[in-house]
């Protein structure tokens, strides 16, 4: 198991280091002049060349890499060119309150899903999974905007039950009001909700249909016990992998929903550096995500291998 453990690390770091000249090399060698595309067009030559010199722009692209790189290790991620702050503090700031968004989603979405697939599941070719499967397949297919949308016009502006906005600014102080977390959240989960309840249905009818199940139910054992001993424990496998790596999802893919929601978490804060051309912190923010993307899907593989007793640890 530690060896499997080391080898999946491994495998995450040469993907992250990979991920990271990826985006350098896509973010530096931009068509004109990167100072001109941060400051616009109509900036001075003087506070360009200042900029360069600020940005480390004035020497060979590989000693920008390694400088980049050995500061985004090390936590010294330098300073906002637009909010004139540390993008460190920035940065840890939002992911805190995206990881608070992302929490409140996994506990609706995984028990949820899990439930929904499991009655489906058990009630094969019924007009119960039927529905549970014409549900989830039309929420797969639904983007978060629209979700997000239809939720504010029902529940902030129809019924007026729930604010349709979730707080500030970045300049401004933000206040965490459970209310303002709801409607992300169910935006969140519907999309997950409907992925993990397929997922779980077509592993339980799988299992179901096992010789071993069988067996048990020949035995004589309790409907009950078959199914929390024998068919839950094998059927949740591939559900656990596809939350774990769901999490990484979740904090990279908070863009959309935060936007619609004026949620002021990593995903927002991405769209600002993006739309006022703040390219240092734009390439730490995705530096982030695929960080949290690795980190979750390491802890997945992790899980799945400490659950399933069968796995080859190679």
């Amino acid at each position: 198991m530690g060896r499997f453990i080391l080898r999946r690390l491994g495998f995450v770091l040469v993907s992250m280091l990979a991920a990271s000249v990826i985006l350098f090399l896509i973010l530096r060698v931009l068509p004109g002049d990167i100072t001109a595309v941060i400051l616009g067009m109509f900036a001075t030559k003087e506070a360009m060349a200042n900029l360069r010199v600020e940005l480390g722009l004035d020497h060979p692209l590989i000693v920008q890499y390694f400088s980049w790189l050995a500061g985004f290790v090390t936590g010294d991620w330098g300073t906002s060119v637009v909010m004139s702050a540390p993008i460190l503090d920035l940065v840890m700031e939002r992911l805190g309150r995206s990881l608070v968004l992302a929490g409140i989603a996994l506990a609706l979405y995984a028990p949820i899903g899990i439930l929904l697939g499991t009655i489906a599941a058990t009630r094969r070719n019924t007009w119960v999974d039927h529905s549970i499967s014409i549900g989830a397949l039309s929420f797969v297919g639904l983007p978060e905007f629209v979700t997000g949308l239809v939720l504010i016009y029902v529940f902030a502006l129809q019924l007026q039950w729930l604010p349709a906005q979730s707080g500030g600014d970045f300049a401004s102080g933000f206040s965490l009001d459970v209310r303002m977390l709801i409607l992300p959240a169910i935006t969140v989960s519907l999309t997950m909700i409907a992925y993990i309840t397929r997922m779980t249905r077509s592993s339980t009818v799988e299992v179901l249909q096992a010789d071993y199940v069988r067996t048990a139910y020949l035995k004589g054992l309790p409907r009950g016990k078959v199914m929390r001993t024998h068919v839950l424990r094998n059927s949740l496998l591939p559900t656990v992998t596809v939350i774990g790596n769901s999490m990484g999802w979740l904090v990279g893919g908070l863009v959309v929903t935060e936007t619609v929601f004026g949620y002021p978490g990593l995903g927002r804060l991405l769209v600002f550096a993006i739309q006022r051309r703040d390219l240092p912190l734009v390439m730490d923010v995705v530096m982030l995500i695929v960080v949290v993307v690795g980190i979750a899907n390491l802890m997945a593989d992790v899980i799945y291998a400490w659950l399933n007793p069968r796995i080859a640890y190679k």
